[in-house]
């Protein structure tokens, strides 16, 4: 039986902590400019990094039948929540009407749009030479900032600029990541990690949008010709960041390991408590900056929780249309059960 990579576990898990972390951030970025900072550095690489995790996994594009298990896999649960999602903010916000679109993706679900999208494409860019493929779809990418009409209908915008990375991380092989596994590697990391900070700390006119890839240039300023290149300036902040975060993931086993490959339910329903905790009073008890660190706690117990077998048991006939897990929590509440029960009749007998 091969062994499965924990690497991977682990940088998945990390990397939701940090997702969480950021929407968490996001409603302070206006109130303080540390905040404001950190939040920039968090999105130049944990979504990018969650995208080249995904490409390093479509090595089985060409596999019979892989179209439609990826359709079962995110289309499905992508109409899903964006259902529930549209009527959980009608009651959230009070709306005075209910509105169903379903080319408009709520929040956080553009991923599962772009992610099919890209599946989709890899199969064409692939075919070419690496470098070939990868400059065709970085030339895509920054061609797209233009088309103003480009935006998040249907994810079209995030699809096009993060495509090239989905690309990289399906060309990477384990040796290429191995390679950051040293000590002078994580050195140069921590180095560029704090540049970063201090960059952005000083360059506070730089719009976090850019870091989206949500949106045409013409909406992040004025267009001209130096917008592409400022995206593409971008790109390799982005991959400089990725890469000097992996170089801190641990490749062994650890207590959080199990929990890395259950990051599409925290990924789903973290969303749930992100807007409910932004909607109600609860988030004006974080003022000072040392109260941060309580929410970086809170990111990582949310992600815990929500990477626990028992709400992957809950969720997962929603979002994979399986039962298995519940059939085999099922199982184990009986056996535990039992095992009281016996318990419970030898205390009795004594």
């Amino acid at each position: 039986m091969k062994q499965r990579d924990y690497f991977f576990d682990n940088a998945k898990f990390i990397l939701m902590v940090f997702v969480v972390f950021g929407h968490l951030l996001r409603t302070y970025i206006e109130q303080n400019e540390i905040i404001y900072t950190i939040y920039k550095v968090i999105y130049t690489f944990h979504m990018p990094g969650f995208i080249l995790v995904s490409g390093f996994f479509a090595k089985g594009i060409y596999e019979k039948g892989y179209a439609g298990k990826l359709a079962k896999k995110l289309i499905l649960p992508y109409l899903f929540f964006q259902i529930i999602y549209t009527v959980y903010y009608y009651y959230l916000y009070n709306k005075a009407e209910i509105t169903f679109n379903l080319l408009d993706p709520q929040w956080a679900l553009w991923f599962l749009i772009s992610l099919f999208c890209w599946n989709l494409m890899l199969p064409l860019f692939a075919k070419l030479n690496r470098w070939t493929g990868l400059g065709a779809a970085l030339g895509i990418a920054l061609a797209a900032g233009y088309i103003n009409e480009i935006s998040n209908f249907l994810s079209l915008s995030r699809t096009m600029v993060f495509f090239p990375i989905f690309l990289l991380g399906y060309h990477l092989g384990k040796e290429d990541i191995r390679k950051l596994m040293t000590n002078r590697a994580r050195i140069i990391s921590a180095l560029t990690f704090t540049a970063v900070f201090i960059w952005f700390y000083v360059n506070k006119d730089m719009d976090y949008k850019w870091l989206l890839g949500s949106k045409p240039y013409a909406q992040l300023e004025e267009t001209s010709i130096f917008s592409m290149f400022k995206r593409l300036g971008l790109y390799g902040l982005s991959l400089m960041m990725v890469l000097s975060f992996f170089s801190f993931v641990p490749n062994k086993k650890y207590f959080f390991t199990n929990w890395g490959k259950q990051t599409l339910y925290v990924y789903l329903l973290h969303g749930f408590f992100i807007k409910f905790f932004k909607a109600s009073e609860v988030h004006s008890l974080f003022t000072d900056t040392e109260n941060f660190i309580m929410l970086a706690g809170i990111s990582l117990i949310l992600t815990i929780m929500l990477s626990s077998d028992f709400i992957a048991s809950m969720a997962q006939p929603v979002i994979e249309l399986k039962t298995t897990r519940l059939k085999q929590l099922t199982i184990k509440i009986k056996i535990y059960l039992q095992l009281f029960k016996n318990q419970l009749r030898k205390s009795i007998q004594q």
